[in-house]
C-alpha cells in the first residue's frame, strides 16, 4: 500500500512513518469493540481521520518544517484512501468523486474537533465526535466522554512530541481509552 512512497524525499519518508502510526493508532480494537465505533469502512475512516486531525494539529506548530510535513501526511493519507478504493472495487469514473467527497469531509471533521478541543465544555467535542464518528449509530454517553478524554489526553501528549521524534513516526497518543464501566 505504501511502495510508490519509498526512496522519496525526506518529508515523505517521515510522512510515511507518521502515517504508519497514525493507522496503527486507529486500529486499536478498544475503539471498535468497547467504545462503540462502528467496525465499517466509514468507522474506521474517520478514526484514521481523528488520528490524521490529532497529529496534523500538532504540526501546525513548527511553522513551514511542520506545514511541510502536515501536507505530505494529508497528501498520503488520501492517495492511501484512493488505493484502499480501488482494491474495493470502486471504478475508475467514481474514485475522483469520492475522494474529493472524503476530503470534505475531512475538512468538515477538522474544523469541529479544533473547535471542540479549543472549547473547556466537552459538550461541543463530544457533538462533534457523536456526529461524525458515530454518525447514524446511537453510542452511549459513557463513550463519548471516554473518547473525549481521549482525545483531550492524545493532544495533550502528540504536544510534547518534538518534530524530530514526529518525522520518525514516534507519534505518542497515550494509552487508548479504557472501556467505560457497563
Amino acid at each position: 500500500m505504501f511502495a510508490w512512497f519509498k526512496g522519496r524525499s525526506g518529508t515523505d519518508a517521515a510522512a510515511d512513518a507518521l502515517y504508519r502510526a497514525v493507522i496503527a493508532q486507529a486500529r486499536q480494537p478498544v475503539f471498535y469493540e468497547s467504545l462503540g465505533v462502528p467496525d465499517t469502512v466509514d468507522g474506521r475512516f474517520d478514526m484514521v481521520a481523528l488520528h490524521a486531525f490529532l497529529v496534523l494539529r500538532r504540526l501546525r506548530r513548527d511553522g513551514p518544517a511542520g506545514q511541510d510535513l502536515g501536507q505530505a501526511l494529508y497528501d498520503l493519507m488520501f492517495a492511501d484512501m484512493d488505493v484502499n478504493l480501488r482494491e474495493m472495487g470502486i471504478g475508475d469514473m467514481g474514485i475522483g468523486r469520492r475522494i474529493k467527497a472524503m476530503a470534505q469531509m475531512f475538512s468538515g471533521r477538522v474544523a469541529a474537533y479544533d473547535a471542540g478541543l479549543e472549547s473547556a465544555d466537552d459538550g461541543d467535542l463530544g457533538q462533534a465526535l457523536r456526529r461524525n464518528l458515530y454518525r447514524k449509530t446511537e453510542p452511549e454517553d459513557v463513550a463519548i466522554a471516554a473518547l473525549a478524554a481521549y482525545m483531550r489526553r492524545a493532544d495533550r501528549c502528540l504536544a510534547g512530541c518534538d518534530l524530530a521524534a514526529l518525522e520518525t513516526g514516534a507519534a505518542d497518543f497515550g494509552p487508548a481509552p479504557a472501556a467505560p464501566a457497563p
